[in-house]
C-alpha cells in the first residue's frame, strides 16, 4: 500500500509563503506524474500545479501561475509545492497526489483532473488570513 503524507500547510497572512512537501513510501520506481490539488470549504477539489518526470514537465492552473511552483526530488521520492503571494481565495485543504500511469503525450490536458490520479494524501490545511 503505497502512502502520500503531506506536512507545510498552516496560516499565513496574504503575500506570506509556504512550501507544502509530500513524502511517499516508494521505495523503488518513480511515479510518471505528481501532483497538488486543494479543495475550499463548499467548492470541488480542483487542480493547482502538476508534474511530469519526463521533460519535467511542469503545469499550474491560472489562478496560481506564476505565485506557486511545483517540484520533485526522486532520490527522496518526494514532492513540493512553493506559495508565494498567498491571497485568502488560496485557503484550502491542499492534497498531494501521483500516478504510475499517467501518460505524456495526454498529462498536458488531464493533470488538473482528480481522476488522472490514483494515490492521494490525507491533505494539509492552509489558511491565508490577516
Amino acid at each position: 500500500q503505497i502512502q502520500l503524507v503531506e506536512s507545510g500547510g498552516g496560516s499565513v497572512q496574504p503575500g506570506g509563503s509556504l512550501r507544502l512537501s509530500c513524502a511517499t513510501s516508494l521505495t523503488t520506481g518513480r511515479f510518471n506524474s505528481m501532483a497538488w490539488f486543494r479543495q475550499a470549504p463548499g467548492k470541488e477539489r480542483e487542480g493547482v500545479a502538476g508534474h511530469y518526470y519526463a521533460g519535467d514537465s511542469r503545469y499550474y492552473a491560472d489562478s496560481v501561475e506564476g505565485r506557486f511552483a511545483i517540484f520533485r526530488d526522486d532520490a527522496k521520492n518526494m514532492v513540493y509545492l512553493q506559495m508565494n503571494s498567498l491571497l485568502p481565495e488560496d485557503t484550502a485543504m491542499y492534497y498531494c497526489a501521483a500516478d504510475f500511469s499517467s501518460r505524456w503525450s495526454s498529462y498536458f490536458n488531464t493533470w488538473y483532473s482528480a481522476a488522472t490520479h490514483k494515490y492521494w494524501g490525507q491533505g494539509t490545511q492552509v489558511t491565508v488570513s490577516s
